[in-house]
Order: structure tokens, then C-alpha cells, then sequence
């Protein structure tokens, strides 16, 4: 009797202790699958960020760049009619047009004079460098994600555990695109 007794404790031990690692297994499934997806949900927040934050940087530089660009052009053109200037009354009248250019560029660093459009070109720049980093890496993320879940599902006994339950190999990894190499051409 005592021989059946010990017989029927190993198996619901063996039974339990494979019920047990299934659940676990399970649960270890539902864990990476989830953040396979919460990994990518971070790279379309990146991805929206760069959608968000590009246009209005490039709206702004362009105004700021714009509004200079338009007192640099009439310097320029004064200097141009100045250096082509053949009598006086041509060159004292060039000569004016660049005193009032020149001072429109005064009165434009002084009543803005952290208005300098190189600045907004270095931000510009940076922050598109900041916010290709952050793509760079959540797809990096997402990558080891995929990779982590898929050793997961194909490793035994996992694996069988995965098959029964409807978990399967993601094919979702970030690859670049076929113009990747190219550099990307930003233009104002």
C-alpha cells in the first residue's frame, strides 16, 4: 500500500511540476510578446515625434532665415550696385541704399538679437540628430526584442509550448530600406 502511495506522489508531483512549467512557459510567451509590442509602440513614438517636431523646425528656421536672407539680399544688392557704380551721383545713390540696408540689419539684431540664423541652423541640425539617434536606438530595441522573443518560441521545450498556444516566429525585424545609404537631403 505504501508502494502506491509513493507511486501516485511522484506522478502528481512529475504532473504539477509540468503543469507548472508550461504555465511558466506560458507566461515567459505573453511576457516577450508583449514587449516585442510595447517595443515597437516606442518606435512609432519616435517615429511621430520626427513627424511632429521636423516641420514646425524647418517652418521656424525658415522664418528666421527667411527674414535675414531678405536683409543680407538687399545688402548684396547695394554692394552690387555700388561696385557698379560709374559716376558719383550712381555711386552716392548705392552708397545709400547700403546705408539703409545696413541699418535695417542694426535694427533688426536690436530688437532681436538672439536672432541669428547660423543658431537655428546648429538647433536645427541637432535636434534632427537627436531625434534620428532615438529612431536608431528604439529600432535597435525593437530588434533585440524580436530577436529575444524568437530564440524564446524556437527554443525547446518552449517551443512546444508556443505551438500549442498560437505563438509564432515574428519576422518584424527593422531592416534598412533599400536607400538607406543615401543621405537624406534636408532642404529650406
Amino acid at each position: 500500500m505504501k508502494k502506491k502511495w509513493i507511486i501516485v506522489g511522484v506522478v502528481a508531483f512529475v504532473l504539477v511540476s509540468f503543469v507548472g512549467s508550461l504555465t511558466s512557459q506560458y507566461n515567459a510567451l505573453v511576457s516577450q510578446n508583449e514587449a516585442v509590442t510595447g517595443a515597437w509602440a516606442q518606435v512609432e513614438n519616435v517615429l511621430q515625434r520626427r513627424n511632429d517636431l521636423i516641420p514646425n523646425l524647418i517652418e521656424t528656421v525658415k522664418g528666421y532665415a527667411a527674414h535675414e536672407k531678405e536683409v543680407f539680399e538687399k545688402i548684396a544688392e547695394a554692394r552690387a550696385r555700388l561696385a557698379g557704380a560709374r559716376t558719383i551721383n550712381e555711386k552716392v545713390q548705392a552708397n545709400q541704399q547700403l546705408d539703409s540696408a545696413l541699418s535695417r540689419l542694426l535694427v533688426v539684431v536690436e530688437q532681436y538679437p538672439n536672432l541669428k540664423a547660423n543658431q537655428n541652423f546648429i538647433a536645427l541640425q541637432d535636434e534632427l540628430a537627436g531625434t534620428e539617434n532615438r529612431i536608431a536606438v528604439e529600432r535597435q530595441r525593437y530588434n533585440l526584442m524580436v530577436q529575444s522573443y524568437n530564440v524564446m518560441v524556437k527554443t525547446f521545450p518552449t517551443n512546444i509550448v508556443a505551438r500549442l498556444m498560437g505563438f509564432e516566429k515574428k519576422d518584424a525585424y527593422f531592416a534598412a530600406e533599400a536607400g538607406a545609404k543615401e543621405v537624406p537631403k534636408v532642404q529650406f
